[in-house]
């Protein structure tokens, strides 16, 4: 039986990932909800114009669909466009799911609507909603009627691989602001590859079981990274330090980073921990977590580095190796 799937969000991070996974399955028809029709369109796919800040774009935009996977949204901003595009956006397209009678649907929201942590081996219901950005708030708000119209809510912390303008990079300029490696740090973190966080959203609306619908769900990889492995990981992989970089302290690290916003952003977030757990989520769902963050992070090192303007491995690089 052919399987009609709505992705909105598809040019995205996630949204572009959840595509990916959808054109791999057999017997699924694509609708893609986009702003701006594609230079060139896919002759198998289906799109339709809709605004998530226009609310009345998005009529008819679920007819004749049996599930949706909303992926779009704004991230960071003027508040009041974070406003009309993940609340007021997703509270008109729930109501297009209740119209059109859709039976599946899924939001891809973040661990972040409960705020800054710490967080330590949290499951779903048992930590409270408690954003502390307008973007985070936005998004809580748009869960709440993603769960009003029966879909289910599925949460990341932190997603890494092609595509990423925001983990990684982050690292990054936190490792370099830095200058050294971290010494001492305790901090959990959870984190998802984007291509499995991809798998996962399609499976939740094509092959998940009907009745996990109306659920909160963390994605997550079983095994949380220590900040610290995280951001040595991330420097030997990428080739960011000399083998003798200087250890670098939480204490000293926090001084280094006053007046570097978002450095400080990342170390606050990768000192304490942020650990989520949801045992159900890979049986309900049928998808295999893969390997772990060290294990699968190096897949992605060319892509970073070129992203970031960092010369191949084994070439030489002043900023990086006269460190």
């Amino acid at each position: 039986m052919t399987r009609r799937v709505l992705i909105t969000g598809s040019s995205g991070f996630i949204g572009g990932h959840v595509l990916m996974a959808a054109r791999t399955a057999e017997d699924v028809r694509l609708r893609l909800l986009v702003r701006t029709p594609p230079a060139a369109p896919h002759p198998d796919v289906e799109y339709v114009h809709g605004d998530l800040t226009d609310p009345a774009s998005l009529r008819g935009a679920c007819a004749d669909v049996d599930a949706v996977v909303h992926c779009a949204g704004l991230i960071g901003g003027d508040a009041e466009m974070l406003r009309r595009a993940n609340d007021l956006g997703t509270r008109a397209l729930a109501d297009e799911v209740r119209r059109a009678e859709v039976t599946r649907f899924v939001y891809l929201s973040t661990a972040a609507v409960h705020g800054r942590g710490p967080f330590r081996d949290a499951r779903p219901g048992e930590v409270p909603v408690a954003p502390a950005s307008d973007t985070s708030r936005t998004r809580a708000a748009a869960e709440e009627h993603v769960l009003a119209a029966g879909g289910t809510v599925l949460r990341p912390h932190l997603v890494y691989g092609r595509g990423d303008r925001w983990v990684i990079p982050g690292i990054l300029a936190l490792l370099r602001t830095l200058g050294g490696l971290p010494d001492g740090w305790t901090g959990l973190q959870s984190t998802i590859d984007a291509d499995t966080l991809g798998r996962v959203a399609f499976a939740a609306v094509t092959t998940g079981p009907a009745d996990g619908m109306g659920r909160v769900h963390y994605v997550t990889h079983p095994d949380p990274v220590p900040g610290e492995l995280l951001l040595s990981a991330v420097a030997e992989t990428l080739g960011l330090f000399a083998e003798d970089a200087p250890r670098i302290s939480a204490e000293t690290a926090r001084q280094r980073v006053l007046d570097h916003p978002a450095a400080r952003h990342h170390l606050g977030m990768l000192a304490v921990d942020h650990w989520f757990t949801d045992d159900s989520l890979w049986s309900d769902f049928g998808v295999e977590p893969g390997a772990g963050f060290a294990a699968r992070f190096p897949e992605y090192a060319d892509w970073y580095r070129g992203q970031a303007g960092l010369p191949p491995l084994g070439v030489t690089a002043g900023f990086e190796k006269a460190r």
